[in-house]
């Protein structure tokens, strides 16, 4: 027997490791193992279930398509497309910034965000300054745009694959890798165009901002979204190496082919491409395991640890009953830009990963009880849930660029506030149109 309540101890963990993230007691995915541990001590959760979370779909898909990507990385590839772009900048001036601000948006959809900002940033900044721009213009809309193009695919975030895990759980059927493509886009253009035409007149374009806090680098770096991680791992040039490149971009394809025409599930196409590298030695065993970012994938599995401990101890259960009472009455697009609202606000102060455990279950059990399709609340949560603008902290890429481009934090909030605006009215609309009730 346990000496307390399975819900009471579930509360006070959760209560725990939010308070910890929250305040930045220690690194995210520590924080999240901590607690999983917590939970296996005490029994609320078995060693099975705890076994299921780390070798749950998200988790292997992530750590594949992490040693994809990584491939990709050391064959030069990434390196020899900002050169390209480089040019391109030199060549046509300021529309050359936007084109590569727009293009890391569209690479964002498929590949990790992080690794594609630290190269384009530099990017960015030298560029702008060789044609006497304020680099400031575009730092911000560079990270934006990663965060907006990300949410464009199943795969383009880590929480999208999570909220499409958990839901897998809840016995709802998966997302298909572009079924979310049309919200994405909907929301990444309109998020686009504002960051075009209105993001220049409130960001403060002075090259005189204070530089940022001593310990805010070591702040983002470990929570950032979930997006965790040292970036300056991705920042060391490597030359091309064509082979490689063409192999290791081939493998990429095959695996988003294999996913959308539904011939393998993703989670088996992007391990078999990870192994097919290997085989192949395009990439060497070492070099993938140094590819893998164990602290992301440890963060995802410590969270779903304790999505597990919310639905097996009943708490999951006791606070949807309380939010469907709620919306008791309300209509399902009020219910769905309520829940928007909520996961969007969470997001800013929580990882994604936790923001996914903690509404994914709530916004299927609101849609069941309004006798709705759960799929409008879960694409919310996976847009919502990633749509981090109005602090430098929300997200890796954000804290890369407020040190490069030593910003104000008053500048995140100044652009970021009416983007999630813009966002927020956007997805519900496009949510309304492509996933009926």
């Amino acid at each position: 027997m346990l000496p307390l309540d399975p819900q009471l101890i579930t509360l006070l963990v959760l209560g725990a490791v939010i308070a910890a993230l929250i305040w930045d007691k220690g690194r995210s995915d520590v924080v999240a193992l901590a607690g999983a541990a917590v939970l296996l001590l005490t029994g609320v959760v078995r060693p099975i279930q705890v076994q299921s979370a780390f070798a749950s779909p998200a988790v292997i898909t992530l750590a594949s398509l992490f040693v994809i990507a990584y491939a990709m990385e050391m064959s030069g590839l990434l390196d020899s497309s900002m050169r390209g772009l480089v040019a391109i900048c030199r060549r046509i001036g300021k529309a050359g910034l936007w084109i590569i601000v727009g293009l890391c948006g569209a690479a964002s959809s498929f590949l990790n965000n992080t690794p594609i900002v630290v190269l384009a940033a530099p990017v960015v900044r030298d560029a702008a300054t060789s044609i006497g721009l304020s680099a400031k213009r575009f730092l911000i809309p560079l990270s934006y745009a990663s965060i907006l193009g990300g949410g464009c695919t199943l795969i383009g975030t880590s929480t999208n694959l999570l909220v499409n895990d958990m839901a897998g759980a809840a016995g709802q059927e998966k997302f298909g890798i572009f079924e979310i493509t049309p919200v994405g886009l909907v929301v990444a253009i309109a998020g686009g165009l504002y960051l075009l035409f209105f993001s220049g007149k409130l960001i403060d374009q002075r090259e005189d901002g204070a530089d940022p806090v001593a310990d805010s680098k070591e702040r983002g770096a470990t929570q950032a979204g979930g997006q965790i991680g040292d970036p300056a791992a991705f920042a060391v040039e490597r030359p091309l190496s064509p082979l490689r490149a063409l192999v290791s971009f081939a493998v990429f394809v095959g695996v988003i082919t294999l996913a959308a025409l539904g011939l393998a599930p993703i989670a088996a196409s992007a391990f078999a491409g990870a192994v097919l590298l290997i085989l192949l030695r395009v990439i060497t065993a070492d070099e993938a395991y140094a590819g893998l970012r164990p602290d992301v994938l440890m963060l995802v599995a410590g969270m779903l640890v304790l999505g597990i401990a919310l639905r097996v101890s009943g708490v999951a259960n006791v606070v949807t009953d309380l939010l469907v009472g709620s919306v008791d009455g309300m209509t399902p697009l009020l219910a769905l830009i309520l829940v928007y609202g909520v996961v969007l606000f969470a997001t800013e102060f929580l990882s994604n990963a936790t923001v996914a455990v903690l509404f994914t279950p709530v916004a299927v059990s609101i849609a069941e009880a309004m006798s709705v399709s759960p799929r409008p609340f879960l694409v919310a949560v996976m847009v919502a849930g990633s749509a981090a603008f109005a602090t430098p902290f929300g997200y890796q890429t954000n804290v890369i660029v407020y040190q490069m481009g030593r910003y104000r934090y008053m500048d995140f909030i100044k652009v970021g506030m009416p983007l999630n605006l813009v966002t927020w009215v956007t997805a519900v609309a496009a949510i309304r149109v492509f996933f009926p009730f």
